[in-house]
């Protein structure tokens, strides 16, 4: 069995921040890459519904991480069955392979969502980007889970 490892490259926006989306409430939001890898870092809230996730990924970025992995899957079957081909070749038993599957294509993840604003988070001395309307009535600290009301 072959290990696969999938890297695929998220675009920040001009102050850094990338593309996140709650698997729980939909929101989306922005983080910079240095927050969500910090040592210190605890897990992520989501700043709309205040609640923790494990992942949480935009559609763009789910979407691709499956073609690239269908891609890469037919990609090892059609080499073993051209494996077989060669090995079934003139043993009285005829096996073709066929022709290569083609790929589906894996367009890039782009930067999306521009209207976010930026909020201060005091508590953990950080920012996130979240829609103006959860910045006016209130929000979640992304590194801790503060409540954060629209007034702060």
């Amino acid at each position: 069995m072959t290990n696969f490892n999938l890297e695929i490259s998220i675009p920040a926006d001009d102050d850094g921040f990338i593309l996140m989306k709650c698997p729980l409430c939909g929101g989306f939001f922005k983080l910079t890459p240095y927050d969500i890898e910090a040592e210190d870092a605890l897990g992520i809230w989501c700043p709309c519904c205040g609640l923790k996730s494990e992942n949480y990924l935009t559609d763009d970025v789910t979407e691709l991480a499956l073609k690239m992995a269908e891609n890469n899957a037919m990609e090892h079957v059609f080499k073993e069955m051209k494996k077989w081909e060669r090995k079934f070749k003139g043993n009285g038993l005829s096996f073709k392979a066929g022709k290569k599957p083609t790929s589906k294509p894996e367009d890039p993840v782009v930067a999306g969502i521009e209207i976010l604003e930026i909020q201060n988070y005091e508590c953990c001395k950080r920012q996130a980007k979240i829609k103006p309307i959860v910045k006016m009535i209130g929000s979640y600290c992304p590194f801790c889970g503060v409540n954060y009301d629209g007034n702060q």
